[in-house]
């Protein structure tokens, strides 16, 4: 435990902590904030940090880095939920989560004008004296097909200054523009225009749909033919809209926020599925490029940050099974009633139509998930030469890594005992080399090591001969010890290590460290870098390759009994 290395300050400050709902603040030796977290009882979570043994790599690093510790007590824990949020998104600490993508997802901003316009800006220019936001937009040319179909139906201003003194521009005679400038539309007859905008953009369409109608009506009535005529046109242009929208169910007024996430192979991939008066209006697609997560409390961040910064019609009810695994969900229902003033209630989508809502989501995200995996192994075969010389120079390998072989062990209690080996030539995968190996020497007495010299003395007896290339570098799946017993196996039979021969290293899973022979210590890649993306792909799909090959044989020996 690291209490016995702890500045004996911090532990004298840990007895002063209060047993209040509030917030915590751990500080480094240079006074800077490496962590915020909120607790409903602040005396019993920060003991913990420095009185238990915790299995997390990173929380033993973070508490052996605290020089301080500072509290702000709340008055209830939604107060604490609230202020932590707003902590970590001023100090941006150390280890705290902090999502990052390569996107500013845009909104629509209607602005705080006489005669408002509406316009697409960033995240970064969220300033609510500019008008009323509404989004995030994560699928931005549907964003600009929708402000085209916007200000088609409803002709508001599309300048912010006139164009002319005195007569209108050219938006006013195609039929795009009311023209306020000019004072050919009153104040009030823009805010209703405006207002219907807005409806539009909180997903009420069939409320929008009866304003429309009425006024058409009205028109009419009044024998405004040439006005009721724009409103008619207005109406069948929305009605094809909504027409094109999934109606999910009939007759509802079904408002639902459908979420669901998957984490594979060091992507984050989360769907939202916009559910309103029972009509499928958007899907939001988010992906993050991490590693080695706890992808529930990577959720819990998102699912925070997403609603914080929402600037729509919250939904009545947000349906996600991954909920239930952060919990606290009367906390988050006050959290939210706060945020949108109103009730949104928690489902976890486990029955019903709930049920059938959440695996469509999962679907989708699936489908995402898979999507970003491929754009991201077009990125390192489309940037190979870059990916492979970087490989080469940080694990000091002796040869450009075009082909790169794995190799994977996969068992149940020594039964059924098999080896896989994967390929990759220039960063892409070449299943027609791949290669499945039964295991002889361990059949009944399970030992990877003993697995391990069996497929590569198998696989390395026959290099040179055709089909059987020799690879640039192999990859162990495994620590130090792993890599040892493989150099051993090579020493024996007399390979070449090195310049002109195969270069090895291994992968231990824990911390994605990369060992090299003879070398105690480990080289760890950078985290978002593509060339550890590469050789964690590579170990990932040895790992699938041998579990298909086992199960297919365990099935066989099942039908035989």
């Amino acid at each position: 435990m690291y209490n016995k290395v702890m500045n004996q300050s911090v532990l004298e400050a840990v007895k002063l902590v209060p047993s209040n709902p509030g917030c915590y603040l751990y500080y480094d030796k240079e006074g800077t904030i490496i962590y915020v977290g909120k607790a409903k009882n602040l005396k019993r979570r920060v003991y913990s940090y420095f009185h238990k043994q915790h299995d997390s790599v990173k929380t033993n690093v973070l508490v052996s880095q605290i020089e301080k510790l500072e509290y702000i007590i709340t008055d209830s824990e939604v107060e604490a939920l609230i202020l932590e949020s707003h902590l970590i998104k001023k100090h941006k600490p150390k280890y705290n989560i902090l999502l990052k993508d390569d996107k500013k997802y845009p909104y629509f901003l209607i602005t705080d004008e006489d005669f408002p316009r509406i316009q697409i800006v960033r995240k970064k220019n969220l300033n609510p004296d500019k008008g009323r936001f509404y989004g995030p937009y994560t699928d931005i040319g549907a964003m600009h097909a929708t402000l085209d179909f916007l200000k088609r139906i409803f002709p508001l201003k599309q300048c912010k200054q006139p164009k002319f003194s005195n007569r209108p521009c050219l938006y006013y005679h195609i039929g795009k523009c009311l023209a306020p400038c000019q004072g050919k539309v009153t104040p009030e007859e823009y805010q209703k225009l405006i207002h219907q905008v807005e409806l539009f953009l909180s997903g009420k369409q069939s409320e929008l749909l009866k304003q429309i109608q009425a006024q058409m009506q009205k028109y009419a009535q009044e024998e405004q033919f040439e006005k009721a005529a724009k409103m008619r046109d207005s109406y069948l242009d929305l009605q094809k809209t909504l027409e094109r929208q999934k109606v999910v169910y009939e007759n509802t007024k079904l408002n639902e926020d459908i979420m669901a996430v998957m984490y594979e192979d060091g992507i984050l991939a989360i769907v939202i599925m916009m559910i309103r008066e029972g009509r499928l209006i958007d899907k939001k697609d988010y992906t993050y490029f991490v590693d080695n997560i706890d992808k529930t409390e990577y959720f819990e961040t998102f699912f925070r940050d997403y609603y914080t910064n929402l600037k729509l019609e919250f939904p009545d009810k947000i349906v996600s099974r991954d909920l239930e695994e952060i919990g606290d969900k009367e906390l988050y229902e006050d959290w939210l009633k706060i945020l949108s003033g109103k009730k949104v209630s928690i489902h976890y989508g486990k029955r019903g139509k709930y049920s059938e809502l959440y695996e469509l989501a999962l679907k989708n995200t699936k489908n995402l998930l898979e999507n970003a995996k491929l754009k991201k192994m077009a990125q390192i075969r489309d940037d190979f030469n870059e990916v492979g010389s970087y490989l080469a120079e940080k694990l000091k390998l002796n040869n450009f890594p075009n082909r790169i072989e794995c190799y994977d062990i996969s068992h149940i209690q020594g039964t059924n005992t098999v080896a896989s080996m994967v390929v990759f030539q220039n960063g892409l995968p070449k299943k027609t080399a791949y290669r499945k190996f039964k295991i002889r020497m361990t059949e009944g007495k399970p030992d990877d090591f003993l697995s391990m010299k069996e497929v590569l003395s198998r696989r390395l007896a026959r290099l040179g001969e055709p089909k059987w290339e020799k690879p640039d570098l192999i990859i162990i799946d495994g620590g130090k010890g792993q890599l040892s017993s493989v150099m051993k196996i090579v020493e024996d039979m007399g390979i070449t290590v090195g310049k002109g021969g195969i270069d090895f290293v291994s992968l231990a899973k824990r911390e994605e460290e990369v060992f090299l022979p003879n070398q105690s210590k480990s080289i760890l890649l950078p985290r978002d870098s593509n060339a550890l993306y590469l050789i964690q792909r590579i170990r990932d799909e040895a790992h699938r390759f041998a579990i298909t090959f086992h199960r297919d044989l365990r099935s066989k020996s099942a039908i035989k009994e």
